[in-house]
């Protein structure tokens, strides 16, 4: 059969996974033997049709069937899924590695990232659901998968959603920068790391009076110039949580960028930009309640920024995951779809980064295992 266009880019995505992804297949078995497919590949192209595509499990199975790709039902595709849960982890572990993320020190603590995202069933009364996950690093691992509704009190993104235990420390954006879900996880033993809002979370000083933060950042004129202060945060209920505020001046470039973003959302909503919420706009203000003697505040950025570092590939995965079929009848195979949904992200990144080096007329001129031969 003649090659498809579709084949040639299968063939070229196969070329961005890790090294030995279908040793892994077997190693956390994901596969034992060859029933339904012929190959590993073939068994990953349908996983990824329905993760990345959002098809049902049935529909999977009939399009993959009359591809020949795989001979399943939806019943064993679905536990096949569930048994895929290691291999495609350590799939999104091999690209983490490779992309050669700095992390650094944590001293003791147990570093999770925490998201969210809506996942909108197919069809005009598709249900709507929100997606609460942690992922544990350096591992990699989802230690916390829960599936809540997308709308009405409690299901909202909030630290409260996820269990903490004792050294738990939580790094996530500024949607969960709320004081009561910081009391939360102070009260079990755990600590946070948010991006602050000035807005939703108003800072105290000892004795209970509001701070305006701008003058203190002012001081932070120099681009990459960082200093932090401490103070309170309190609950709507009353309780308060001592916090230090780490923060850095933004680059030039960085500023003016963020600047035509806020602007441009403005003009959208038809508001008037607040000039605080511009000069705010000049650093990257970080709020954590892990003491100073455990983590620096240039320790604290970093750790933050290794959340910034792999916030494209959850942007992706929010974008991915909006449409799609999620399995709901057990965690493993929950867990194994979140992982195809992050798998694809970052496949995706990885093949943008790729495109910056594709020749003009794209990249199947010619074969490069093959000799160069010159025009007559």
């Amino acid at each position: 059969m003649a090659t498809t266009l579709a084949d040639e880019n299968w063939k070229f995505l196969l070329k961005l996974l890790p090294a030995g992804w279908e040793g892994l297949a077997k190693e956390t078995g994901a596969v034992k033997r060859l029933r339904g497919f012929d190959s590993v590949e073939q068994l990953l192209r349908g996983l990824l049709l329905h993760v990345a595509l959002g098809c049902s499990l049935r529909e999977t199975a009939v399009v993959a069937k009359a591809a020949g790709w795989l001979e399943m039902s939806d019943v064993a595709l679905l536990k096949k899924l569930r048994q895929s849960e290691r291999w495609l982890q350590a799939l999104c572990l091999g690209l983490l590695r490779e992309a050669e993320l700095d992390l650094p020190s944590k001293s003791g603590l147990r570093m999770r990232l925490i998201d969210g995202t809506i996942v909108k069933e197919p069809g005009q009364t598709g249900s709507q659901w929100r997606v609460h996950f942690s992922l544990c690093v350096p591992g990699w691992t989802c230690d916390h998968f829960r599936l809540t509704g997308s709308e009405g009190e409690g299901n909202g993104e909030s630290l409260r959603q996820f269990p903490v235990r004792a050294n738990d420390c939580l790094i996530a954006d500024r949607g969960y920068a709320h004081a009561t879900g910081i009391w939360h996880v102070d009260q079990k033993g755990g600590f946070v790391i948010v991006r602050h809002n000035a807005q939703t979370l108003p800072v105290e000083a000892e004795d209970g009076q509001g701070v305006d933060l701008r003058p203190w950042l002012r001081r932070l004129a120099r681009p990459g110039q960082a200093d932090s202060c401490t103070g309170y945060v309190r609950t709507r209920a009353g309780q308060r949580v001592r916090v230090r505020l780490c923060a850095v001046r933004k680059s030039e470039e960085a500023i003016a960028a963020t600047e035509r973003k806020l602007r441009r959302r403005a003009q959208r909503k038809g508001e008037q930009l607040n000039p605080e919420t511009l000069e705010y706009a000049r650093w990257i203000i970080v709020l954590t309640t892990v003491p100073a003697e455990v983590l620096t505040e240039k320790l604290v950025l970093e750790w933050y920024r290794v959340r910034w570092q792999v916030e494209l590939a959850f942007k992706r995965l929010k974008s991915l995951a909006g449409l799609g079929h999620l399995p709901k009848s057990d965690a493993a195979s929950s867990r194994a779809w979140l992982y195809g949904k992050l798998l694809v992200a970052l496949l995706t990144e990885r093949m943008q980064r790729y495109a910056g080096a594709f020749s003009p007329w794209g990249t199947r001129w010619f074969d490069q295992d093959a000799p160069f031969e010159p025009l007559a």
